[in-house]
């Protein structure tokens, strides 16, 4: 039975897989679930007979190399920007993914798994492009690399989704550049949360894993939804030729939540398209929760 380690154990994404994995590890017989945590706290971990939480810091590399010692199957749910990078998140994850990966593949793991943005291979965004850079120096270490693509995430605690909850909640009239009329695909995080589980124990799935909800959607349509869910009116927008990615964020920092330094590099990355252009493997992620659905229940705190 695997040993498996998951990273970002104390964010959004690791906090709603970690039970998860929990549950998988109490049912296998000779499994563990170990969660890396560069300030080990027991407490954050989730009830399981299985589960030991081990310290480990990426960007350092201190005690990377124990954690995955004895390890199948590694989650890489790891990510500098916001979290106190700064401006040079790129640098930091860069340096981070490297390292992991020449530990995983010191240690012997076979199968990583990450989590990524679902964008084009020429994006202009440096917040999409440093993903797809992770993606590409995590897999060259490890002989089942799986790079999990997914858009938009929709649930309470996912960054984007407060940064729309806001714009709606507390802006009548918005002026915006052409990026209120991008598609994207917005995923609800229990849809996220279940594929990435599943692929852990899919050992025929490898490389890239597109995720999407059931159907392409404009920011401008997300927010008119959101705003029904939320009972108010649509904003009215004001769509303008020329608005820097810059401008857009100084708005958007004064009515949001989010940190300033997430605001930039996610607002940035709204002018890309993110669709799903290869359907995933057969099981996963086959019947995704649709946009209302994934709003109401992150309305309602999930």
């Amino acid at each position: 039975m695997p040993t498996v380690l998951l990273t970002g154990a104390t964010g959004y994404v690791g906090g709603r897989l970690a039970p998860r994995l929990a549950g998988a590890a109490d049912a296998s017989d000779g499994a563990e679930l170990r969660l890396m945590m560069r300030r080990p706290d027991p407490a954050k971990a989730p009830a399981g007979a299985r589960v030991r939480v081990v310290q480990g810091d990426a960007v350092s590399g201190e005690g990377v190399a124990a954690a995955l010692d004895g390890v199948d199957v590694a989650y890489y749910l790891i990510h500098s920007m916001g979290r106190g990078g700064g401006a040079d998140f790129e640098a930091r994850d860069r340096r981070a993914a490297a390292g992991f990966g020449r530990a995983a593949a010191a240690a012997g793991v076979r199968r990583v798994i990450y989590l990524g943005g679902l964008s084009s291979e020429d994006a202009s965004s440096a917040h999409l492009r440093s993903r797809d850079e992770v993606a590409e120096l995590l897999g060259e270490h490890v002989p089942e690399f799986v790079h999990v693509r997914a858009a938009m995430v929709i649930g309470a605690g996912s960054a984007s989704f407060q940064m729309l909850r806001a714009l709606v909640r507390r802006l009548p009239a918005m002026i915006c550049p052409r990026w209120i009329d991008t598609r994207t695909q917005p995923i609800a995080i229990d849809d996220v949360v279940a594929a990435l589980a599943q692929v852990g124990a899919r050992h025929d799935v490898t490389g890239d894993v597109q995720l999407g909800g059931p159907a392409p959607l404009t920011y401008r349509a997300m927010m008119d939804r959101t705003a029904d869910a939320m009972g108010r009116r649509h904003p009215l927008v004001v769509r303008v030729p020329v608005l820097t990615p810059r401008l857009s964020s100084y708005w958007v920092q004064l009515v949001t939540p989010v940190e300033a330094a997430l605001v930039r590099p996610l607002v940035d990355g709204l002018r890309e398209e993110m669709l799903v252009h290869e359907p995933p493997p057969p099981g996963i992620n086959a019947a995704p929760r649709d946009f209302d659905a994934a709003v109401r229940s992150a309305l309602d705190g999930r």
